[in-house]
């Protein structure tokens, strides 16, 4: 009988240091296209479209927020020797 092997097998590259650091680099990338948004309809004075780019911005912001605090957290299990 074969093995089922999942959809997303372990950790993969998201686990790893360097997936940390590409999904953190596109997080900032997204919140700096959301903050232009915000930008954008604050120009056109229009508050339904400024508070929908806001609220776009939230889980953005989130996000980089939780994998650096992933990548703060394996560098305090990992220091470095000196």
């Amino acid at each position: 009988m074969a093995k089922k092997r999942s959809a997303t097998p372990g950790k993969g590259l998201r686990g790893s240091k360097a997936g940390l650091v590409l999904s953190l680099g596109s997080s900032a990338l997204a919140v700096i296209r959301a903050s232009k948004q915000v930008r954008r309809a604050k120009g056109t004075h229009d508050k339904l479209n400024t508070a929908d780019a806001v609220a776009g911005m939230l889980p953005l912001i989130t996000s980089a927020a939780l994998v650096l605090r992933q990548l703060r957290g394996r560098k305090r299990e990992t220091p470095e020797a000196a």
